[in-house]
């Protein structure tokens, strides 16, 4: 369509410029003494306009001769600006490829080339930015080549060229990388140092958390590992499954470090709902809790919650459900008591649950019930401890009732003969 005008327009002038021309009977005449020269005015027309493109052209010739040394001195800029680029992405190719001697050399030659730019008067865009990115680099290979002193040299440079504004997320960058090559050299305090530089938001971006996760675990510091993980967990940083077994090492770890009884329960009260309704989490709580003699009582409250889902838990958990519920089978409630039987009269054939029923009402001195039950038991255990335990428990009920030859039995097989 705008073809078509254009050619309608073109077949208007020249129909205008045919009927101007062809009637026109105009001259010039031009007097130069004592000379005289008639002209149409047609062909003067035609004069001035090619003397004007005429003019225009030598114009642009002109102006395009002055103007070759400045061309010629931009297109050596531009040489040595692609030189530089070309060399910074040697740097990276170098870096990526395991090649550090080479990667630092051509880092070095970015900076050169940086240098060279500017002190000829001709500053590359976002210089700033450009040398912390190349000290960045350079602090990379130095690191792979484990000189820490290069390393340091270049990452100071890195962050004072990356304080002004276009250069924050460089500047950012820079201290990730400073805090990760302190985790690699086993500092972890260094790292947490680099981290605290981070803005509030940088701080809180799913990289750096997961640094601070190391840190704190290199540390040794769950309380930190703990509520970093946490936050970790919220942003969906780790998958479901990934995640629970994270937080479940951390809060077993926070669990550890305490010493005495008041600490543990510090230590309980930290975790989260969800963290202690854990099975694995609060079986090791009672477990530490009654290896630190502490209350039986309380330690059977925390394994509430996972005695109602025993059902659902597998062998090796049951089997440490159970443990932990027989530590403090001396001071066991009617409550608890009558919650053994239940669990037990449900699945008559778990030998697991025999056992503990078994132990109950030996504690309960019910000794008929418990020969019973601890003798079906003793037969279809297949964890060892409790296949010991429950001999034991037989032997000591056959001594009880001078039964010397099913005691020596028993005692023989407890030891595994």
């Amino acid at each position: 369509m705008r073809a078509g005008l254009w050619l309608l327009a073109l077949f208007g002038v020249a129909v205008a410029s045919a009927l101007f021309a062809g009637n026109n009977q105009g001259s010039v005449t031009l007097f130069w003494p004592p000379y005289r020269i008639d002209l149409s005015l047609n062909l003067v027309l035609l004069l001035l306009v090619g003397a004007f493109f005429l003019v225009h052209a030598a114009m642009r010739a002109l102006a395009a001769l002055l103007d070759m040394p400045r061309q010629a001195l931009r297109w050596r800029t531009q040489q040595k600006e692609r030189a530089m680029h070309a060399s910074l992405l040697d740097a990276l190719s170098h870096l990526l490829a395991g090649r550090y001697i080479r990667a630092r050399k051509s880092a070095q030659a970015v900076l050169d080339q940086e240098a060279s730019l500017t002190s000829s008067g001709h500053k590359p865009a976002n210089a700033a930015q450009l040398r912390a990115l190349v000290h960045v680099l350079a602090a990379e290979t130095a690191q792979a080549l484990q000189d820490r002193t290069g390393r340091e040299q270049h990452l100071q440079l890195a962050l004072e060229q990356a304080s002004s504004r276009e250069a924050q997320e460089a500047r950012d960058g820079a201290l990730l990388r400073a805090a990760r090559w302190s985790l690699e050299d086993r500092e972890p305090q260094a790292a947490m140092q680099w981290l605290k530089g981070l803005p509030q938001g940088a701080a809180r971006r799913t990289v750096a958390l997961r640094t601070r996760l190391r840190a704190s675990r290199q540390a040794g510091e769950p309380v930190e590992a703990l509520e970093t993980a946490r936050l970790l967990a919220k942003h969906h940083a780790f998958s479901e499954v990934a995640g629970r077994s994270i937080l479940r090492g951390l809060a077993i770890d926070l669990l550890n470090g305490a010493y005495d009884v008041a600490q543990l329960q510090r230590a309980w009260t930290m975790l989260d709902a969800s963290e202690r309704l854990m099975p694995e989490v609060a079986i090791h709580a009672a477990q530490r809790l009654m290896a630190l003699r502490g209350d039986a009582q309380l330690a059977r409250e925390w394994l509430l919650p996972a005695w109602e889902e025993q059902a659902g838990l597998a062998d090796n958990l049951r089997v440490k459900l159970v443990c932990a519920l027989e530590e403090g089978l001396d001071s066991l409630d009617a409550a608890w008591l009558a919650r053994i039987e239940a669990a037990q009269k449900a699945n008559p054939r778990d030998a697991t649950l025999q056992y503990l029923a078994g132990m109950a009402c030996m504690k309960r001195q019910l000794w008929g019930k418990a020969q019973q039950l601890l003798t079906q038991a003793a037969l279809a255990l297949q964890d060892v401890g409790l296949h010991r335990n429950a001999w034991r428990a037989l032997a000591e009920l056959a001594e009880q009732r001078e039964d010397g030859p099913a005691a020596a039995l028993a005692w023989k097989r407890a030891a595994g003969e």
